[in-house]
């Protein structure tokens, strides 16, 4: 995927529920480390400004649990294709049709619920790792970023 994604300048991270907070970070490590513009948005809110900007040219990572919510994700997901966007899922094996939908599909091993955003985090994690890399930039030490924060 990093291959195919590295000279993106645009991301957005989609998420539901307990996965939105995961959307964000995300978005967040992407910027962080392969400064590459990211937001990480709730999937339910897309329409209120981030679907102004999909094109064909925008990936958007979607996390797609196989929980209440599913239908919903895959709304998102059509919404975005409808404006051409670029769909990486990050999905859970029991997710029926995510193939069929996204252009990228990153599956994680089903599991109980509020475990899902953990394991989750981790191939976002990776993809901004490998992205980076591509982009040769030091993920050891990202530009402008400390490794603790002090406050007085």
């Amino acid at each position: 995927m990093s291959r195919r994604f590295f000279k993106s300048s645009d991301f957005l991270f989609l998420g539901r529920g307990i996965n939105y907070p995961i959307a964000l970070e995300g978005a967040l490590k992407l910027k962080e480390i392969s400064y590459i513009h990211a937001e990480g948005y709730p999937a339910g809110e897309m329409k209120h400004g981030p679907i102004a900007l999909i094109d064909e040219k925008m990936p958007v990572v979607t996390l797609v649990a196989d929980d209440h919510v599913y239908e919903k994700m895959l709304g998102n997901i059509e919404e975005v294709k409808a404006r051409e966007g670029i769909i990486i899922a990050i999905a859970v094996e029991t997710c029926p049709g995510i193939d069929r939908k996204a252009d990228c599909v990153f599956r994680i091993p089903a599991g109980h619920q509020l475990l899902t955003p953990i394991l989750m985090v981790v191939p976002l994690q990776l993809l901004a790792y490998h992205i980076a890399l591509r982009r040769g930039c030091d993920v050891d030490q990202p530009r402008n970023l400390a490794k603790s924060v002090t406050v007085e």
